[in-house]
């Protein structure tokens, strides 16, 4: 878009300076913000066939009035009027409400068009329009805008149709003409025309295909710009450690490596040794062993002189962390400390003074790696847990700790592949795509309410063998709002059911921390034998014991929370259950019940919850990564985002791209947008 295009939107005729101002708030402020606020949908006037409608669904059909109005009165202001019309062969009746004026407008063998929902069963249209007259010339398709105080769909409408008249002829194009032959897409000037005013589902299908292919190709553009600036620009730490070291390491653990683990432990390696900083992330479903992954990455760290650092998002995980690279790296003579919000006075002052000495090698924490008081003596690796609980500034301040360490992001949340290419395309990724061999499948079963005496049962035949189990809820307490089964009341209920035969934890949110410790410490070591939990022990929990996990109204879980939960058990050598206890009301639902019985692979699990959920609540909370785009659906688009995220890598790649003047105003884009931030790249 050019400068015209950027005056403000008071240059159409009509708009002042109170209209301006409630467009201001819709996010409108030039003309090009104007012409960028697309439809949301369209009302479908396409006249069809009755044979072919639905019942209750909106139609539109043209006839000819067979019947003399009929208007009856129900108050000053409220009426209702019938007539038969004549649709080819059918006869109907038109019932319209509160439009009386219509009684005198229609009479016999008139041509109407009548716009309604339709009874199936009554044979009846309810109007909310009637055209008289033949509409035949009339759009098929008519714009519904989103709006908002005095402002009117009609009245935003026909804003744009003046800027079109206007300006259209400002709107320049920013793909060159090589792209829009190859995929035959219609001009920049025609597509925005034809997406506020189609004249058939066609036009609107081609205007769609070309907006979204560019807006597409413009956000992946600009996150290669940024790959390589980040790999060709940013000084980063080139890691020297003995490969002969690292590989008796390996050697000493007590099990086996699967090849997807060795496959991502040789591209980190890689990255490590370049000097270039390391961007990487490693995806790994659950129990796919990233764990052992991190820890040689940090004993590679620690071999080149380096210090390394994982931040995890909760205390109990932390713990988890440092237990678990403790007995990995025993051996190795690495000094691994935990830090935590829990680790107070003397011994907090003590183990700071140590980082900051360069006497500890490894230290593992919450946000409390983050604090001021926090420093390294020579930072060079920083790998972040579950990383999309964490802030991008959050996680931006664990890394300026060191001077340009080398950066590990881990998620045991699979992460569907058109999200990781569009909130992670800026980053390498590695992915984990095997479980290690011996590991059983969890079985996975659906049952309703009615059916919980038999689960907790099965329970109690499970308890009886040495075994425990996991109970979650959805809330702490009753609420009136949600009819969900509550913490406390189901760690009750348990209570009096098994007769005090069982011990019974309770576990959730609002417990501190020391309280949480000593209930999963009791439940690590079997001393309780049932644990009532809301879904704090989704992340972080390992009791190879349990063999049970039970979720109430599971249908109120994404899926990929569900997959996470299930995670907790079938860590162990024994075959493990989860039990999902529900009675959904909803189709989806229903769905998420039945996916979860079908399949214990993460990663099919993602692309159905990003299909049921939408990519904006993927992640429970909007991820602030995620690009919000205007046309462009990273789920039902995800081939033209694949297409043009090749496209974007083949020109970042190109000597033509940088040179020729058809790619100015794509170059342009990269210039405006802040991706090129004044690097010379070729």
């Amino acid at each position: 878009m050019n400068k015209e295009l950027q005056q403000p939107v008071t240059q159409i005729k009509g708009i002042g300076e109170e209209t301006s101002e409630a467009l201001r708030d819709m996010g409108i402020e030039t003309i090009e913000d104007l012409l960028m606020y697309f439809p949301f949908r369209y009302e479908d006037y396409e006249i069809r066939d009755l044979a072919d409608v639905k019942h209750d669904e909106k139609v539109t059909v043209q006839g000819k009035v067979h019947s003399e109005p009929s208007l009856m009165h129900y108050s000053c202001k409220k009426s209702r009027l019938t007539f038969r019309l004549l649709v080819d062969r059918y006869l109907i009746n038109v019932v319209c409400f509160n439009r009386p004026y219509l009684k005198n407008r229609l009479s016999i063998n008139e041509t109407v068009t009548v716009i309604g929902k339709w009874d199936q069963h009554r044979q009846t249209i309810t109007a909310v329009e009637i055209k008289i007259g033949t509409q035949s010339e009339a759009c098929e398709l008519e714009p519904v805008y989103s709006a908002r105080g005095a402002l009117t769909v009609k009245g935003i409408r026909r804003f744009i149709k003046l800027a079109l008249e206007q300006y259209g002829g400002a709107i320049h194009d920013p793909l060159p003409a090589s792209i829009r032959q190859t995929y035959r897409l219609i001009s920049k000037h025609a597509a925005i025309s034809a997406i506020h005013f189609p004249r058939s589902h066609e036009e609107l299908k081609q205007a769609r295909r070309r907006l979204v292919y560019e807006e597409f190709l413009l956000f992946q553009l600009k996150i290669h710009v940024l790959r390589k600036i980040q790999r060709e620009h940013s000084r980063g730490i080139s890691h020297r450690f003995s490969m002969e070291k690292l590989e008796q390491f390996i050697q000493q653990l007590p099990f086996s490596l699967t090849h997807a683990q060795k496959r991502v432990i040789q591209e980190i390696m890689k990255d490590m040794r370049s000097p270039h900083r390391m961007n990487r992330l490693l995806q790994g479903d659950v129990g796919s062993g990233k764990t052992v992954v991190a820890a040689i990455a940090l004993y590679a760290t620690v071999l080149s002189g380096y210090q390394g650092a994982l931040m995890v998002p909760t205390e109990i995980l932390a713990e988890q962390h440092a237990h678990s690279l403790k007995q990995l790296l025993a051996s190795a003579e690495v000094s691994v400390e935990l830090l935590t919000s829990s680790v107070k006075g003397k011994r907090r002052k003590e183990l700071l003074t140590n980082l900051a000495a360069g006497q500890i090698d490894i230290v593992i924490g919450t946000h409390a790696l983050i604090q001021d008081e926090v420093n390294f003596h020579k930072l060079g690796l920083v790998i972040t847990d579950e990383q999309h609980r964490f802030g991008v500034e959050q996680r931006r301040i664990l890394r300026e700790k060191g001077e340009s360490p080398d950066v590990l992001f881990m998620t045991a949340t699979p992460i569907p592949r058109t999200l990781a290419i569009t909130a992670f395309g800026e980053m390498d990724v590695s992915i984990i795509d095997e479980m290690p061999a011996g590991r059983k499948k969890i079985e996975t079963y659906w049952v309703k309410h009615n059916m919980l005496e038999r689960v907790l049962d099965f329970i109690e035949k499970e308890v009886q063998k040495g075994r425990q189990a996991y109970v979650i809820c959805p809330l702490i307490e009753e609420s009136e709002k949600l009819d969900v089964q509550n913490a406390i009341d189901v760690h009750s209920m348990l209570v009096h059911y098994y007769r005090g035969k069982y011990r019974i934890g309770l576990m959730h949110g609002r417990l501190s921390s020391e309280e949480k410790d000593e209930v999963m410490k009791a439940f690590s070591q079997n001393e309780v034998h049932i644990l009532v939990s809301t879904t704090v022990v989704e992340v972080g929990v390992n009791v190879p014991n349990a063999t049970v996990m039970l979720i109430y109204d599971a249908d109120r879980f994404g899926l990929a929370q569900l997959h996470q939960l299930r995670g907790r058990v079938g860590r162990g050598n024994e075959q493990s259950y989860c039990i999902l206890l529900a009675d959904p009301k909803s189709e989806t639902g229903k769905e998420r019940m039945r996916i979860m019985t079908e399949t214990n692979d993460g990663f099919v699990l993602s692309e159905k919850d990003l299909q049921l959920r939408g990519p904006g609540d993927f992640f429970g909370t909007k991820q602030s990564g995620l690009p919000d785009f205007k046309l462009g659906d990273v789920v039902h688009d995800y081939r033209v985002l694949e297409v043009a995220r090749s496209d974007a890598a083949k020109l970042i790649e190109s000597h033509a791209f940088w040179h020729d003047e058809a790619y100015h105003w794509l170059r342009l884009y990269l210039e405006e947008s802040g991706a090129l931030s004044g690097e010379k790249l070729d």
